[in-house]
């Protein structure tokens, strides 16, 4: 099947919050008619003024749809609303392309597609990096796993929430992918954390020391989006913590199922689970930087 025209093509969105509203909006303005479901309605009300269409439940959002997107928090939230007797997988029609962009489980996605295979369905696991800022730019890392098909015909549509879409392999791997993707930022965190501490304790201007280390070898998108928030003091969400250790319990458990060993993932689980102890749950993942800032060797 060739690309999807936007203008004779419904897209559904399960989950509107940070990441989703963002990637919403990036398909309704290339034209496509957009239907929304979200547990807590108040969450959708933006799109719906834009001019989104609200569904009452999952499935009746997957039965109006040509492909169905899943932006929401957990691998239970997914399973949840796939596999319900009248969830995404029983209520979508033969042909329909499901997308679900969350954060989850490779054996989750796996089974997905199997379940959609059998319902003559097409099913893909995409999840993304680039956070909030790359939701609402557009230009987010959307890591694919499935039929090389499914994606070149979803390829446009796809590229309008991202500026790279790259096929891993089959159904399951852009959850790997993505796995992948999170045990590099779980150990750089530390990192970032440390330097900036380190500079502070040492009495040198930590924004003039991020504006050098930045730009050298050090370098990275954490360093140069984050840090930044971290010495402002501003911990407010772009990727929740409470989502970043569901992502961190995730890469752990995959990675033991491997047989391999992260020390380095284990260490960053740790002490973003002190960081939730203390009441960091809801903040973003740069309140890391709260532990080191005020800890003493």
């Amino acid at each position: 099947m060739g690309a999807m025209d936007p203008a004779s093509t419904v897209v559904g969105f399960v989950g509107t919050g940070v990441m989703g509203a963002s990637m919403a909006r990036h398909v309704m303005r290339a034209g496509y008619a957009v239907r929304v479901y979200n547990r807590s309605r108040s969450k959708a009300e933006a799109l719906l003024a834009e001019g989104a269409t609200w569904d009452d439940t999952a499935g009746s959002l997957a039965a109006s749809s040509a492909v169905v997107i899943t932006m929401v928090g957990y691998p239970a939230d997914v399973e949840a609303v796939y596999f319900a007797p009248e969830g995404i997988l029983a209520s979508a029609k033969p042909g329909t392309y499901l997308v679900d962009m969350t954060t989850s489980s490779p054996e989750l996605a796996s089974r997905i597609a199997r379940a959609a295979r059998e319902r003559g369905l097409h099913a893909l696991d995409a999840p993304v990096s680039g956070g909030d800022r790359g939701a609402r730019e557009g230009t987010l890392s959307i890591m694919v796993g499935g039929e090389a098909e499914d994606l070149e015909t979803l390829r446009p549509l796809l590229g309008t929430m991202g500026k790279q879409v790259v096929l891993q392999g089959p159904a399951g791997s852009g959850q790997h992918t993505k796995m992948a993707n999170q045990i590099a930022i779980a150990a750089g965190m530390i990192g970032v954390c440390e330097a900036l501490a380190y500079a502070q304790r040492a009495s040198l201007d930590p924004d003039t020391v991020l504006q050098s280390i930045a730009g050298g070898a050090a370098g990275s998108w954490t360093l140069s989006n984050l840090a930044p928030r971290m010495l402002a003091g501003d911990f407010r969400p772009g990727f929740y913590v409470k989502h970043f250790i569901k992502d961190m319990n995730i890469a752990l458990e995959s990675a033991a199922a491997l047989g391999l060993s992260t020390p380095g993932l284990a260490l960053a689980r740790e002490l973003y689970g002190q960081l939730a102890e203390a009441g960091g749950e809801e903040q973003g993942t740069q309140a890391l930087f709260r532990l080191f800032s005020d800890r003493r060797a």
